[in-house]
């Protein structure tokens, strides 16, 4: 599994890359970033049975123009009594529509690995959207929605709220 995150990591670090440098006229930016949001999870099993609880996610990146960046998530925490969120790590394309000056949409995709207590460690391809408003040059206020597993017989979303710092 590590090696399918390792893989997935680096061919969106290319990826990224290739897609900054294939657009000429956009300067390469290169603005790395971290943030912390509150995590709204919620384990939704085929037979009925809905946990959530809150955890805590830190994300980071690296902004390589206007429109494209590369993203990972690191979470935990939350426990609604019959299954906790021991662990949430992946890494995703970022695919970003500015709106506004202060104001941005974006969508992500890429791979993450959940690990909750009620089943063990599983992994999926992730994807999701949200939004970004500057509140300063540098912290930025986000929200954003993530299917972070799309199994057969459940699924594991994610809804956060948080702030976000680019250096």
């Amino acid at each position: 599994m590590k090696t399918l995150m390792i893989s997935t990591v680096s061919a969106l670090f290319v990826t990224g890359v290739m897609a900054s440098t294939a657009q000429a006229q956009q300067a390469v930016i290169l603005e790395p970033y971290v943030g912390g949001d509150a995590l709204f999870w919620e384990l939704d099993d085929d037979q009925g049975g809905k946990r959530d609880s809150v955890g805590l996610r830190l994300n980071g990146g690296v902004q390589f123009n206007d429109y494209f960046a590369v993203e990972g998530h690191l979470g935990a925490g939350g426990s609604d009594g019959s299954a906790d969120l021991d662990s949430l790590a992946g890494a995703y394309a970022k695919g970003i529509l500015p709106v506004s000056r202060e104001f941005r949409l974006y969508g992500l995709l890429g791979a993450t690995e959940v690990d909750v207590s009620r089943g063990g460690s599983e992994s999926d391809v992730s994807y999701g959207g949200g939004a970004e408003f500057d509140l300063t040059p540098n912290l930025a206020l986000g929200a954003d929605y993530m299917r972070y597993l799309d199994k057969s017989d459940y699924t594991f979303d994610a809804t956060s709220v948080g702030l976000k710092f680019r250096f």
